[in-house]
Formats: C-alpha cells, structure tokens, sequence
C-alpha cells in the first residue's frame, strides 16, 4: 500500500459567488409553491366535480 497523504483539495471556490444567489433561490421557491398551489387548487376543484358527478 502506499504510504502517502490524500491529494490536497482547496477549500475555497474557483469562482467568485453569485451576489444574486439568494434572490434566485427566493424566486425558485416561490415558484414551487406557488405551482403546490396550483396543483392542489386544481386537485381540489376536481374532487368537487367527482363527487358531484357520483352523487349529485
């Protein structure tokens, strides 16, 4: 086996950070919830149909 340390990998990053990082995660997960609204609107105007074609 060999008796050398693991390669040296550098701690910070090779590009500078977005400075718009943060904002486009907050529009990302505005986008998620408002599609969770979306679908769960539509999901729940569908089950009213349902249940009124079944028994209305």
């Amino acid at each position: 086996m060999l008796n050398r340390p693991p390669p040296y990998f550098p701690q910070n990053q090779l590009s500078p950070p977005d400075p718009h990082r943060y904002r486009k995660f907050k529009i990302a997960v505005a986008g998620v919830v408002i599609l969770l609204l979306l679908l769960l609107g539509g999901a729940t105007v569908g089950l009213y149909y349902l249940l009124q074609w079944m028994f209305g």
